[in-house]
């Protein structure tokens, strides 16, 4: 089966649903079509300047272009995680601790697919390592960042909850824990209800993509298996990081709540 190419048509076809969608807005007085507008141009700008690239790496193979594209992928994803925190960890840590987690996250398992189940020849074979990489760091970066948003802000709220723990002899650990926990789990939530309802409620954007290129069903079925698989477990290395460090952070070395490492 012969993938369909999409026309001007298409196109401009797929432009006019998101003006329908701008113009709801407005009718409505949803507040949202700022917010569309400039998603739209730069969901626009973003893809055409990233399959551009794409094109020419994939027709001047070299590892040192793949890893150039994997840097400013993960430059970018780091830059992302910081900006979407409410509550921010002085100076600039939510930066460090939300990009390191997401790297580290993404990477042991995008090396752990591409040498085990995938396993193109290279390895680091770009027109497989680039998509992969960005479908799992895209995973990755959403649950690092709820996660984030979440610990810190139930820090920031239950201050006076945790250093009365404190006070009373708990370690960092134990006055932290629950809301470490909670926070892992808040970030894990979105693909933990993506995982139940695949298959059944829904067809993921890689098994559909494989079946409507031709590829058999079963098959499919079982690329988005493996996919999935590790997608929980970067998003489950990632978060843990992201909420260990920040606890970290927001503590010292005798165990006080520091929370004039906290900014709005």
């Amino acid at each position: 089966m012969t993938p369909v190419l999409l026309t001007s048509k298409d196109m401009i076809l797929a432009g006019g649903l998101l003006f329908s969608s701008i113009v709801l807005s407005l009718v409505m007085s949803l507040g949202l079509q700022k917010a569309l507008v400039i998603s739209a141009v730069r969901m626009t700008v973003q893809l055409a300047l990233t399959g551009s690239m794409l094109l020419l790496i994939f027709d001047r193979p070299s590892v040192w272009l793949t890893i150039a594209m994997l840097v400013l992928m993960f430059g970018a994803a780091s830059y992302e995680v910081g900006s979407r925190q409410l509550v921010k960890l002085t100076p600039g840590w939510h930066f460090g601790i939300g990009g390191s987690s997401t790297v580290i996250g993404t990477v042991i398992v995008v090396l752990i697919g591409l040498l085990t189940a995938l396993q193109p020849h290279p390895w680091y074979q770009a027109r497989t390592a680039i998509p992969m990489t960005g479908l799992l760091l895209g995973n990755v970066m959403n649950a690092v960042s709820l996660t984030m948003n979440t610990l810190l802000s139930t820090i920031s709220r239950d201050r006076s909850a945790i250093e009365a723990r404190l006070t009373l002899g708990a370690t960092r650990a134990e006055a932290m824990n629950g809301s470490i926990r909670q926070a892992i789990r808040t970030g894990l939530i979105p693909t933990l209800n993506q995982m139940a309802a695949a298959g059944i409620i829904t067809l993921p954007g890689i098994m559909t993509g494989q079946i409507l290129a031709g590829m058999n069903p079963l098959e499919a079925a079982k690329y988005q298996i493996v996919l999935m698989s590790l997608i929980v477990s970067g998003n489950i290395i990632g978060t843990t990081l992201a909420a260990t460090l920040t606890a970290a952070r927001l503590s010292d070395a005798r165990g006080r709540l520091r929370l004039d490492h906290l900014v709005r």
